[in-house]
């Protein structure tokens, strides 16, 4: 869990004052993309939809951006076909790192991750050689402020949460992905304020780095997230927790 808790302090920090914001916009846009076609335009009737929109409001995504990508997932806008996909691979000193992706080109996606690896020094590897690593979960993170941990246990878990964890000013929940709604609304209803809901990767076991090969790795996590297609990456990496890139 320290791996994956320091990389999420670190884009929790980057996400106030990031001035990539329309990346940040273009990538929620293909995910509103994905679930309008897959469930239809109304939020009320496709749940995916409706967490995805929240994600993009929590972002400041302008509303006619929004209402854009949903008229392009149903197909009144023009159709554009993004399809989900995974990609594995190895940063230097055995890092594993998990990367979710969602492009319209699948020719174009793992030469640019390829590339991304070899520059900072690791390799883009075979379907299956990392994933044996992770588990996938749920993440809700919650900021402590005002907290008490024992109701808030008590609440997560008669929602379906799987653990509560503090980890410094926030405490993240995890969850099974299809039970990460179920407990986002549940402390939602409670009044808590949510900072970040995702589906990632926690390792089983973690690698530890010092701080020159901590900083090198979080510029590759960072280098692969600032590639158009690439949703998020995971690694399983336990970093020195002042380290910044």
């Amino acid at each position: 869990m320290a791996g994956h808790s320091h990389w999420a302090k670190i884009k929790r920090a980057k996400g106030a004052n990031d001035a990539k914001r329309g990346k940040i916009w273009s990538k929620i846009a293909r995910k509103i993309i994905i679930a309008a076609r897959g469930g239809g335009g109304d939020p009320r009737d496709n749940l995916n939809l409706r967490y995805v929109i929240e994600e993009a409001r929590a972002a400041n995504m302008p509303r006619d951006t929004i209402e854009k990508a949903v008229a392009k997932g149903t197909g009144e806008l023009g159709g554009e076909n993004y399809e989900a996909c995974t990609y594995e691979g190895y940063a230097p000193g055995g890092v594993a790192i998990m990367i979710d992706v969602l492009t319209n080109n699948r020719a174009r996606t793992p030469p640019e991750l390829r590339t991304i690896f070899e520059k900072h020094g690791g390799t883009l590897s075979a379907s299956g050689s990392v994933a044996f690593q992770f588990n996938k979960r749920g993440i809700v993170t919650i900021s402590c402020e005002g907290v008490n941990e024992e109701k808030l246990m008590d609440l997560a878990l008669a929602a379906g949460a799987e653990d509560v964890v503090a980890e410094g000013e926030v405490f993240e929940i995890t969850t099974l992905p299809n039970q990460l709604h179920r407990v986002k609304d549940a402390l939602a209803a409670a009044k808590l304020t949510i900072e970040a809901a995702e589906i990632t990767y926690i390792p089983l076991s973690t690698v530890p780095l010092d701080a020159e090969k901590s900083r090198n790795l979080l510029k590759l996590i960072e280098a692969l997230e600032d590639n158009d297609d690439v949703q998020s990456a995971s690694h399983n990496a336990q970093t020195p927790q002042d380290v910044t890139v």
